[in-house]
């Protein structure tokens, strides 16, 4: 299949509501990355574009559970009641109603559920290493070719099709993506929303239906997973129960949204030409470019890129990075140890160090779990015959070089093998706040770096509800337009100095 440029076209059926939503219609975002979650109120104007208010932050992350690496899943949803039981209580105070409910999560994971609709076991982390034995079985059922020829799923070795290949037991259970999971709790309703289904290794790329003859090699059931819906379709209205503890109107709904959080953050990119590359850059960097057809070449498997659906059947051509993630865990491991000088003033040091210091290959999978991250720097850069001083700061500085030589390669990899140009880069999520980090993309990149919104999921999440319910109307690129209206973007220049402009 060749690429092709988008024609960010809204599927037949987006949008489509009985009447238009009332003025003082908000909606509820539902935001939860591997480290933290938060449930936000949107409100969205056609002339102001998308304002977002935090209304609950709460910390997430794996606990080791039942011999593995697990997420604690009746908390987070308990989170999400709370969250939602304040935002209820917000709008009314306000004399708003909160019209619908989007949910985004990070790919890959799953929770089990029973006939009688209960959570066999706290679901996996993709950080927990059982898939990794089972790789080779998966692959002599089918052929990594042939896996990318239909899927066009980059290698992962925690993709959902490995884990589900590690699972003892699938009878009378179904498989749940996290955010789908969360619509189940909310709703009652099974759904499996199609750009998060599009990251399992179980998605026929082109098609855009489950791959079956896939699930037949692997002997997995043909219903392991609920069937697909788009972004902008409703999953269900709210379950009594829900009503009762939050508060929430009977009329609320629950929407679906780019449940992948990477495929709302790409529809919230505030670009306005279409020749851009963009980074959702947080625990992972995503790093790569906007589609309208997959590239399934053998050529683009070696390297690793992958297809996945973005909100109106939109392709997210891209590759995994590594990310702020390595940042993160140093933190940790520094604070454990009695250091901790602000993450300002860190970046101010490390920014403050000469060019040309060592480098890592900040996604090889030695950085995937967690614990002594300092220390596993630290070996990476000595096995490259370099040696990397302990002082925080250059650990911090040979992070951010490694991370923007990474994106650099990554845009250049993605252009080679689309064909395609790109003029600019755009930076959305936590790492569009990290100053150092953006100049050093610029740099590496040779294209000017436009950085924000900070919050792109929780927009790009907010959006698509908006215009389900008829509050704004329009395609990709008009819903980015909101986004760039409502936002203070920083510009940075390729000048090897840690420059900006307002843009």
């Amino acid at each position: 299949m060749t690429n092709g440029t988008t024609t960010n076209t809204a599927p037949a059926d987006a949008g489509a509501v009985s009447a238009p939503a009332a003025p003082n219609a908000v909606f509820a975002a539902i935001d939860i990355g591997a480290s933290s979650g938060r449930v936000m109120l949107g409100r969205v104007t056609p002339t102001s574009g998308v304002s977002l208010e935090t209304i609950h932050r709460f910390p997430n992350g794996v606990v080791e559970l039942d011999g593995g690496l697990r997420w604690d899943f009746d908390a987070l949803f308990a989170e999400v009641l709370r969250g939602l039981t304040a935002a209820a209580s917000v709008a009314a105070t306000n004399g708003e109603r909160i019209v619908s409910i989007g949910i985004d999560t990070w790919a890959v994971d799953y929770g089990l559920v029973n006939d009688a609709g209960e959570l066999t076991a706290q679901p996996y982390s993709y950080r927990d290493e059982r898939s990794r034995a089972t790789v080779e079985r998966v692959h002599s059922a089918i052929p990594p070719e042939k896996l990318y020829a239909t899927t066009g799923l980059q290698f992962l070795q925690f993709n959902t099709l490995y884990q589900l290949a590690a699972e003892p037991e699938l009878d009378g259970v179904q498989a749940l993506l996290i955010p789908d999971l969360i619509a189940f709790l909310l709703t009652g309703e099974r759904r499996t929303e199609a750009t998060n289904a599009s990251t399992t290794g179980l998605f026929d790329a082109v098609a855009g239906e489950w791959a079956t003859e896939f699930l037949d090699a692997l002997g997995l059931p043909r219903n392991i997973f609920p069937p697909l819906i788009q972004p902008g379709e409703t999953v269900g209205t709210l379950l009594p129960a829900i009503l009762e503890h939050t508060g929430l109107p009977a009329e609320t709904t629950v929407v679906a949204v780019g449940s992948h959080d990477t495929a709302s953050a790409v529809a919230a990119v505030p670009a306005v030409d279409q020749d851009f590359a963009y980074i959702s850059s947080g625990t992972w960097s995503l790093v790569g470019v906007e589609l309208a057809l997959p590239v399934l070449s053998e050529a683009s498997r070696k390297a690793n890129f992958t297809n996945e659906r973005g909100v109106d059947g939109t392709i997210r051509y891209l590759r995994n990075v590594g990310g702020l993630w390595l940042l993160s865990e140093c933190q940790r491991a520094w604070a454990a140890e009695g250091y901790t000088q602000a993450l300002t003033a860190l970046l101010d040091s490390a920014a403050a160090l000469p060019a040309g210091g060592p480098q890592i290959n900040a996604d090889d999978p030695g950085f995937t779990a967690p614990d002594n991250m300092p220390d596993r720097i630290r070996a990476a850069v000595r096995n490259t015959g370099a040696v990397l001083p302990d002082r925080p700061a250059a650990v911090v500085r040979c992070i951010m070089d490694s991370l923007a030589a990474g994106y650099a390669r990554t845009l250049g990899d993605a252009e080679r093998l689309t064909g395609r140009s790109t003029s600019v880069v755009h930076i959305v999520g936590g790492g569009s706040q990290n100053r150092l980090l953006c100049q050093l993309t610029a740099d590496a990149t040779g294209k000017p770096v436009i950085a924000g919104p900070v919050e792109a999921t929780a927009q790009g999440n907010v959006l698509v509800q908006a215009r389900a319910a008829g509050v704004v109307k329009g395609n990709l690129a008009e819903l980015r337009e909101l986004v760039a209206a409502g936002t203070e973007l920083e510009r940075y220049e390729p000048a090897g100095a840690l420059q900006s402009s307002r843009s």
